[in-house]
């Protein structure tokens, strides 16, 4: 690619200013995700949908009313099918690159320097690094190492609150130091959700959830292979991995260990969210003695997933309290995970510190050889143990569905039940409304009244079975008995035809108590005469051959679902936009405003600026990863001003400057918005499927005074290492 131009005159162009504005457009959507609503004409729908039938890589139509098939709820549509066009991290950047070469606005050297690299940032380099070295990470969290070594720190916290909150918080930054921040969030979350769910006395888990992941963050600064922003960072200033580790490491334990007591005693100081003594509900002996349930099998759990589904009940919180305390670890997969991952560590540290240019040693020539190692040994465990998992897996399907119809059967029964109730008020109001007819003054006025008030009470009498079927449209009193009461019996006294039609109306499953042979026999009846299943399509064998996978490679399965794939568009994506703001001169503006502020304000001033400009832009430039990007860009910049106009930049200041971005883009993760960071989105997530819902506004109230003391010990410490510590060259050298 041609050398970075100094003039900015280009930016007054006009493809220059759509360019400009379409980036900034784009980050406002990945932090407002949105659906834009798309309508196509039915004829045209329905021919596509009935050709993909034909093919048989759809399901056949469901029968369905016409009505309400073809017709929007809105009646200026109804000749219209409505869909739902999903705007945001992953679709907004890939339209916004598509827009942006429609008008020319970027071209060839744009994607080839956002995809294969330019000016030391290779973007396939670094996403093939980060997705294999994740596997290996993940597979070791899908052995349940994480969950089962996040139960002995419960054990060994004990029911203290303030040693636990401890405990926990070393543990996870211990962790996160070495595999990373994503494992911590995907285990560590819900581990959490789960811990504070059975706990009596923790009212809210906002103090430990929001613990575990800032420190995650703020663990995962250490080494480079521990988040793609630090991949990002030493690939664009060709930071050997261990001189970053070492200028890293002392701000980033200093600000763990001055947060942990801020956190204890200032944000977190109240006894409903850390109480000095945790009352834990007690698991039953029975349970403790059970095998621990592999949760990458589909169905593991069996039945318990069907109740899991319900408000938070004692049988939830016996469940929840069951994953604390009792978790699975499949021993072998987790020593295995642990060796590879230590051995691919060593070897990346001890390469790129033997390396003598750049790019001699790409990084994912380590990592992926490590991660094929890591998937065998996942898919030959799983071939082992397939008729195992295979048998777990449908037992526990069985015993699902067998809840799902009981619970169905239970469902239709406390039906039935409130409308045979009804119908008894209304067979009693029937009743009343016939006697006192009958007994009525003016039925002693004469024969013709007499016999109209007999005819009265005729009808009355045919009324009641129709009552009781639901076709009467007599005038009723349904407030005859309260919700509560229970069933009356309909006509007990009377000898005409409504008991008799009422006891056939009543369902087969009434008066069926769960758990007995009759109702078994129903359930089974229910199952047997369930639909049946049409002719395979594409889409129910691609659905098959997953579960099939599922119940034979659990772990691979699970690993391969819970990997980011999602950051690798959005990655090559925002490259490639911020390529574009190279190219139009927007970059070389933003450094040399930057350049005047570093002149003004010096040293304490670039590391004060960069970590408050580089924490802002997480939650306003496209994720903490889209800021990287754009930040390095105006620091590469900046150098080359300086090397154009023959004045360098003082090592102190230039290294200084890089390092407090280190600290904001692993930082700036958890500040005030989620979408600051993918980890953000899948926190937010995994606690969203645990019945915890964390809104946006909490999630910045919580985190300002985190952020705020993380960044200011952070940002304190660096100075103090450049002006004390350090001399003013050995940062890179």
């Amino acid at each position: 690619m041609a050398e970075t131009q100094v003039e900015t005159s280009s930016i007054k162009e006009w493809r220059s200013i759509v360019t400009f504005v379409v980036f900034i457009l784009t980050n406002i959507n990945v932090l407002f995700p949105f659906h834009i609503p798309v309508y196509v004409p039915r004829l045209l729908s329905d021919t596509v949908a009935n050709n993909l039938r034909a093919l048989r890589i759809i399901s056949p139509k469901p029968n369905r009313s016409q009505h309400g098939s073809n017709h929007d709820r809105n009646s200026k549509f109804r000749s219209f099918a409505r869909f739902n066009f999903p705007m945001n991290f992953v679709t907004a950047p890939l339209i916004a690159d598509l827009f942006l070469l429609a008008i020319s606005a970027i071209g060839r050297d744009e994607v080839h320097g956002g995809t294969i690299g330019a000016n030391n940032i290779s973007p396939i380099d670094i996403m093939l690094f980060f997705l294999t070295l994740a596997y290996i990470a993940i597979s070791i969290d899908a052995s349940g190492l994480i969950r089962y070594l996040a139960f002995k720190v419960l054990q060994w916290g004990g029911k203290v609150g303030q040693r636990l909150f401890f405990y926990l918080y070393a543990f996870f930054f211990g962790l996160g130091s070495f595999i990373g921040n994503d494992p911590i969030i995907l285990s560590g979350t819900a581990f959490l959700a789960y811990m504070t769910r059975v706990s009596r006395n923790i009212v809210h888990p906002r103090a430990w959830i929001h613990a575990q992941f800032a420190v995650a963050n703020i663990a995962s600064a250490i080494l480079v292979s521990s988040n793609p922003t630090n991949l990002v960072l030493a690939g664009a200033f060709d930071i050997k991995f261990i001189h970053y580790t070492a200028n890293m490491i002392v701000p980033v334990i200093v600000t763990a260990i001055v947060l942990f007591p801020f956190l204890l005693y200032i944000v977190f100081a109240d006894e409903t969210l850390i109480p000095i003594s945790i009352e834990m509900h007690e698991l039953p002996e029975e349970m403790r003695r059970k095998k621990p349930v592999n949760p990458n099998i589909p169905h593991a759990r069996g039945n318990a997933e069907e109740e899991d589904t319900l408000a938070n009940d004692e049988k939830g919180k016996l469940l929840s309290l069951e994953e604390v305390m009792n978790p699975f670890l499949d021993k072998g997969g987790a020593a295995f995970g642990a060796v590879i991952m230590a051995a691919t560590l060593i070897t990346l540290l001890a390469l790129n510190a033997a390396s003598t240019s750049s790019g001699e040693h790409r990084v994912f020539w380590v990592t992926l050889p490590a991660a094929f190692i890591m998937f065998c040994w996942d898919v030959a465990f799983g071939w082992y143990h397939r008729h195992e998992t295979r048998d777990i897996a449908r037992k526990g399907r069985e015993d699902f569905e067998n809840a799902r119809a009981e619970r169905a059967i239970k469902e239709e029964e406390e039906a039935n039940q409130l409308a045979l109730q009804q119908n008894g008020c209304d067979a009693l109001a029937a009743d009343e409304y016939a006697l006192t007819h009958m007994h009525s003054p003016e039925a002693q006025q004469g024969q013709n009244s007499a016999v109209d008030s007999n005819n009265n009470i005729a009808k009355a009498n045919d009324q009641i079975p129709q009552i009781l079927d639901g076709t009467s449209t007599f005038p009723l009193n349904v407030g005859c008995l309260p919700p509560s009461a229970p069933a009356l019996p309909v006509s007990t006294n009377r000898e005409d035809t409504s008991s008799g039609e009422m006891d056939e109306e009543k369902p087969e499953t009434d008066g069926k108590k769960p758990g007995t042979d009759e109702a078994k026999r129903e359930v089974d009846h229910r199952k047997r005469n369930l639909p049946a299943r049409g002719r395979p399509t594409l889409v129910s064998l691609i659905a098959d051959a997953y579960t099939w996978s599922q119940e034979t490679f659990p772990t691979v399965t699970a690993v391969v679902a819970h990997l980011p794939f999602a950051l690798v568009p959005f990655a090559f994506a925002m490259f490639v936009l911020v390529q574009g703001l190279v190219s139009k001169g927007w970059v070389q503006m933003f450094a040399h405003g930057w350049d005047h502020w570093v002149e003004k304000t010096g040293t304490v001033g670039s590391i004060g600026g960069m970590g408050f400009l580089s924490v802002i832009l997480c939650n306003f430039a496209g994720t903490n990863i889209g800021t990287t990007i754009l930040l390095s860009r105006v620091i590469q910049a900046w150098q080359h001003i300086h090397d154009v106009n023959g004045i360098p930049i003082s090592d102190r200041t230039f290294w200084a400057t890089v390092y407090s971005m280190a600290l904001g883009v692993n930082y700036g993760a958890f500040s005030t918005a989620f979408s600051a960071s993918l980890a953000g989105l899948l926190w937010r997530d995994i606690l969203a499927r645990k019945h915890i819902h964390v809104k946006g506004l909490d999630f910045a109230r919580v985190n300002l005074p985190i952020i705020a003391i993380a960044m200011t010990v952070g940002c304190t410490v660096l100075v103090g290492e450049v002006y004390i510590i350090r001399d003013t060259t050995p940062y890179n050298s």
